[in-house]
């Protein structure tokens, strides 16, 4: 199916404040007072992996009511072939892209390990230690914050100033086998909703949607996330040889960075504790294990 522009929904592919648009003059004639209780604006917060993929182009496609806008946090460290997506992606979409950015995580984590105590932001990435994780700030300093400011512009709000309960809604990828992740937003103008869950929807369940329309999505996650799984690093490492070699020289570098902060235990990315470019990656098959699924008698299981 071809999904486009040309798409007809009840947003009608426009944009937030335009004059034509059902929910026109967001920015604008709605701020003053900011009264009502439906929301004002909604908003798809777009990761550019499979599930917000799913949704973007569900929406896309008038399967659902498509949002007003969906916005992406750049965190300067995604994989090129989220970018890539991401390129692809909003030329398909009949609502605008809004791409914002808190800064470079990769260039805070360089500074933060090689400089003083004082010097560029606190990455706080949850490296691994010897007696647990490091505090996790990651996630709010280079997506929550740079997607709430961007969020409170779009409506019109000057700092500081106070918004009404739920005027916001924003849409959130997570799907049936995440319905763990769910939290509800810690600002009492937003209203996090969660249509995949709404609709049943697991990740098994978009990937096939994908395909079915001719779609793939890649994993969004950063190149040097300590929660890769194996399974990840060992793509990285055969498949994105430069990616794999950004973060083996990241890794080097964190291992002693956090005295400047006064950790005094070594960091490492990977669970093992281990330097990243000498953990074993391999699957039980690659050291001759074989596969036990492969070897199933009557050759009739999971066809």
């Amino acid at each position: 199916m071809q999904i486009g522009r040309g798409h007809s929904s009840w947003f009608s592919g426009y944009g937030v404040g335009s004059a034509s648009s059902p929910h026109a003059g967001a920015a604008s004639e709605r701020a003053p007072g900011l009264s009502g209780a439906a929301p004002i604006l909604r908003v798809l917060s777009l990761g550019a992996g499979v599930q917000s993929t799913t949704l973007a182009l569900m929406a896309a496609a008038g399967e659902i009511e498509a949002p007003d806008c969906a916005i992406f946090a750049d965190t300067g460290w995604e994989p090129r072939a989220v970018y890539e997506h991401l390129d692809r992606l909003e030329k398909a979409l009949p609502f605008p892209v809004h791409r914002v950015s808190a800064g470079n995580l990769r260039d805070d984590t360089i500074k933060k390990n090689t400089t003083t105590r004082s010097a560029g932001r606190f990455s706080a990435i949850p490296w691994f230690m010897s007696d647990g994780m490091g505090r996790r700030q990651c996630t709010a300093h280079y997506k929550i914050e740079p997607l709430t400011k961007k969020m409170r512009s779009l409506v019109g709000a000057v700092p500081r100033q106070r918004l009404p309960r739920d005027r916001v809604e924003v849409w959130i990828g997570i799907s049936t086998d995440e319905a763990a992740r769910m939290k509800p937003s810690r600002n009492r103008w937003q209203k996090h909703v969660w249509p995949l869950i709404d609709r049943g929807m697991s990740r098994w369940d978009c990937l096939r949607w994908l395909e079915k329309n001719e779609w793939t999505a890649p994993k969004s996650s950063c190149i040097g996330c300590p929660f890769h799984s194996d399974a990840m690093w060992r793509d990285m490492r055969d498949n994105a040889p430069e990616e794999w070699a950004d973060a083996v020289m990241i890794d080097k570098i964190i291992r002693d960075g956090g005295s400047a902060r006064g950790i005094v235990k070594q960091q490492f990315m990977h669970r093992s504790c281990k330097p990243l470019d000498q953990v074993d990656l391999s699957t039980a098959e690659d050291r001759g294990q074989g596969n036990l699924f492969n070897m199933e008698c009557e050759g009739m299981c999971g066809v």
